[in-house]
Formats: structure tokens, sequence, C-alpha cells
């Protein structure tokens, strides 16, 4: 017997919110309908201030209740715009949206803002949503979570293959019985903050930005530097680590480097921090999703650097809406109260039931 579940998923890079249904069979779940809905601009500003330290409790409140009327108002066009009943939704897996991910030390967190509430509300579905601050509280990273589906929709793939998932920050998944996964560090952010300064463009399509440039080697290595990439997993990361600042010090004297050259560093920067983790585990095959998967240039140096790289695409799964559909599994797991098989990633002491529903 089918059931059916819609995820939602706002990424780090706040570039637009992916929804997805998904129909569940005993051991099928795939994707039936997907759209991709911009973000609201003035919502993004306001997030992006919040996360640089420029807030109040008041705008916490708020910020999660305008998150939540977004979301529920792109679903309700959603649900209109293919025809689907509400009352045929099993739930809403709601990621919500991280305004501040601090896994680590005595007072251990994960922030998602999104009011689940609110979506309940307006919409008359069943939401799941909250589903990182307990494997935090037990011990874990709260993420990444994505390694969990990966290794459920791709578990015909587990010879010397991995799943790399390119957000705004990027996440590898070793796929087998003994599942790792862990942030590699920083995706699209940087890139996509840099062209959005010099050009106000979103992001750098296909890579072609960063293909006129040429990648300084002595930056690189600055980069490379970064405490972060030499942690050993479990491990994750965000905006409070790879964000403009830390851009900026990088750039500290080379300042008179071209933009498009420090937009090939940075491109050259997430290839090697990426391919260097898929070597370290002697990966044959690296299937990519998420948005990096649409940038050409990027999967072309991945390519070159690796036996083999391809869009999830191209093996039967969605790269744009992997992680929507990721959140819509998520809710259908919680609902049949299945814990989810995710401590080996996140270091939390023991696997758990994760997520909080929303009558």
């Amino acid at each position: 017997m089918s059931e059916f579940y819609i995820g939602v998923m706002s990424g780090t890079s706040l570039d637009g919110l992916d929804i997805a249904y998904c129909e569940a069979k005993e051991d099928e779940f795939r994707l039936v309908y997907a759209k991709t809905y911009p973000f609201d601009e003035k919502l993004k500003k306001d997030i992006l201030e919040a996360i640089e330290g420029n807030i109040t409790l008041r705008m916490v409140g708020e910020l999660d209740v305008r998150l939540g009327r977004l979301f529920s108002s792109c679903i309700e066009k959603f649900l209109i715009e293919f025809g689907i009943d509400a009352k045929d939704v099993s739930a809403i897996g709601l990621h919500g949206q991280t305004l501040w991910h601090e896994p680590n030390g005595d007072l251990a967190f994960s922030m998602q803002l999104g009011d689940a509430n609110t979506l309940n509300a307006n919409l008359g579905i069943r939401v799941v949503s909250d589903f990182r601050q307990k494997d935090v509280a037990l011990g874990g990273q709260g993420a990444p979570f994505a390694p969990a589906f990966h290794n459920y929709i791709f578990k015909k793939h587990t010879d010397k293959t991995a799943v790399l998932n390119i957000g705004g920050m990027a996440n590898i998944t070793i796929l087998g019985e003994n599942l790792i996964g862990y942030d590699t560090g920083c995706g699209n952010v940087l890139m996509d903050y840099w062209i959005f300064k010099h050009k106000n463009l979103p992001y750098d399509k296909n890579g072609e930005w960063a293909k006129s440039g040429n990648a300084n080697d002595a930056l690189l290595q600055k980069m490379l530097n970064e405490p972060y990439f030499k942690k050993p997993y479990p491990k994750s990361t965000g905006r409070e680590l790879f964000n403009k600042e830390w851009l900026e010090t990088q750039l500290d004297g080379f300042l008179d480097l071209k933009p498009q050259d420090v937009q090939a560093t940075l491109l050259e920067l997430c290839a090697t921090t990426m391919s260097d983790e898929a070597i370290k585990n002697d990966i044959q095959l690296l299937i990519v999703c998420g948005g990096g998967a649409k940038n050409g240039y990027l999967m072309q140096r991945l390519n070159q650097k690796l036996p083999q790289a391809i869009s999830s695409d191209e093996a039967g799964v969605s790269s744009e809406f992997m992680e929507a559909m990721a959140f819509a599994w998520f809710a259908r797991e919680r609902l049949h109260k299945r814990a989810i098989k995710i401590s080996s990633v996140t270091g939390a002491k023991k696997d758990t039931i994760l997520g909080a529903i929303y009558e």
C-alpha cells in the first residue's frame, strides 16, 4: 500500500525552497512531483544578517514565523499546481532553515527555524520537524543526516561508491554496512557570496566565471590550511565557520588578484577538499547531488581528480531534489517509529527515532 509524503528543504545557500512529493511503498521510495520556489529576498537578507550576529530574541521569533508562513504558502501553491489533495499526504518532513549549528561543547545545539505549528495550522497536514537536536542531545553532530537516506536509496551501489552532496556546504557518504559520512567543508556558499559581491549574480552558472579565471596556488594552500579540513570525522560545519569573514581573512595579502581568479581558487578549494576525501576512502565511483552537480566546471575538475564522478540523475535519483526527498523519507521513518541509523556518521551514543510530530 502506498503512502505519500512531502519533503521541504531550504539549504545553506538560501537560493530556493525545494519541495518533493514522494510515494513510499514497503521497499520503494520514489519522487512523484518536485519544484523549487524562489526564496523571499527580504527574508533571505534578514536571515543572513541574523547569522552575522545582528539579532534580538524578537527577531528570532519573527523569523521563525515568517519562515513558517513562507514554507506553508509554497506548499499550498505546490498542492494546487500538482492537484494533490492534502488528505492524501501522510506528513510533511520539514528540515527548517538552519540559523546556527554548534554541535561541539557543553551546550551543543543545532537551531533550525520555520515554525511547524504554522504549517500545521495553515495546511491541516501533519508535520514532522526538529530532526537534529535529539542526535545532538545524544552527543552527535546533528549533521550530516543525508547519508542515512543516501545509504537507503543507493543500497545497490555499495562497492567503493560514495555520494557527495554539494549545497552551501558539502557532505560525503561512504556507502556500505559501516556507514560513514561527514561534511567535507564549504560547497557553494563562498562561490555564491563572491559572485554576488562582484557581479550581483546569485550563483556562478555552470562554473563559467570560475573557468574564466586561474586558480592561485598560494591562496589555495592558505585556504587548505584551515584546521577543519584536517579534523577527523565525525564532523560538521556551516556558515558559522565558512562565511565572508573567513574568506576576507584568507584574502589578506592577495588583494591584487582578479575577482575571477579568486572564484577559480574557491572552486578548486571545493574540488580538492571533496576529491581528497574520496581518495582517502578508495572511492571508484562518486555520485554527486545537490546544486553543485549542475556546476559543469566543478564536475569536470572532480572527474580529472577521481576515477569517475557522475550526477545522481545518471544513477536514477534527482540530484536537485535529493535532500527534499530525504526529509520526506525521514518523516516516513518517524511516523513508523523507526530509528535512523546515523550514529556512525554523527558520533551519537546510539541510533534513535528522530523528529517531533505536529498533529
